[in-house]
């Protein structure tokens, strides 16, 4: 059995996920990488980002981008999912409050409430926030090291 996960199988990864890793790009080239909570909706994935974030802007400048889940500790238990994206800003009214409803949704349990945060935290959280839509790009990279049968393990 090929330890690749099938189209249906990456997103159930990827939408199962807590939290993914984007990858954008500045303007001299070098990559960037963050760690994001996002929403998957018809295949595309959601992230909301404070708007004056540097994320915005190199979104703005190129719309190049990549998003990785995984999980695993064990190196049997390693399962990942990458995917090559076309960042855009969301303008549409409508899918900007789908999205915030879904962001809402999936991670309320895991907010910490304003107030608690530190002041200068809870200024930067409190500004308007951009969406940004992830749109794949060809085909993922995907595996899940436990669909590996080891050196004297029966064979699925």
């Amino acid at each position: 059995m090929s330890v690749r996960l099938s189209e249906d199988e990456q997103w159930e990864v990827i939408a199962s996920t807590h939290t993914g890793i984007v990858t954008t790009l500045r303007r001299d080239g070098w990559p960037v990488s963050l760690p994001v909570w996002f929403c998957v909706i018809d295949r595309v994935i959601y992230v909301r980002t404070p708007s004056k974030t540097k994320k915005v802007a190199r979104v703005r400048h190129d719309e190049r981008a990549s998003f990785l889940v995984e999980s695993g500790k064990a190196w049997r238990e390693l399962c990942a999912v990458m995917l090559r994206v076309r960042a855009e800003i969301v303008e549409d009214s409508d899918t900007i409050r789908t999205v915030h409803a879904a962001l809402d949704e999936k991670y309320d349990a895991y907010r910490v409430q304003r107030r608690a945060m530190p002041e200068k935290t809870r200024k930067h959280y409190g500004t308007s926030s951009t969406i940004i839509a992830l749109h794949p790009v060809g085909d993922a990279l995907s595996w899940d090291n436990a669909r590996l049968a080891l050196v004297g393990e029966a064979s699925s």
